[in-house]
C-alpha cells in the first residue's frame, strides 16, 4: 500500500518565518546586523542543531544573543556566523 500524500489535503511551508510573520532577511555585507535578522552559521552548535540562527539583541561590539531551532539560545560571536 502506498500513501498519497497529495490527497491527505494538507500543504508543508517551505520556507521558515521570523517570529514577526514576515519572510527570513538576510543582510547584505553593506548592511549593519540587527536584531530579528537570520544569519548563517559557520559551525553548528550540535549535530541536531539548524544552521541558522535568528539575532535576537547585540551584546557587545561583537556579540550577538541568537536563538537556534532545535536548539535555544546562544551567545555568537560575529565570526562565528555569515551574513
Amino acid at each position: 500500500m502506498k500513501l498519497d500524500s497529495r490527497k491527505l489535503g494538507f500543504s508543508v511551508a517551505g520556507q521558515r518565518q521570523n517570529l514577526d510573520g514576515s519572510s527570513k532577511s538576510y543582510p547584505n555585507s553593506q548592511q549593519k546586523l540587527q536584531a530579528s535578522t537570520w544569519v548563517k552559521l559557520l559551525e553548528l552548535p550540535s549535530t541536531f542543531s539548524f544552521d541558522e540562527a535568528l539575532l535576537l539583541c547585540q551584546v557587545t561590539e561583537h556579540e550577538w544573543l541568537a536563538w537556534i531551532p532545535d536548539h535555544g539560545e546562544e551567545l555568537l560571536n560575529t565570526r562565528q556566523f555569515s551574513y
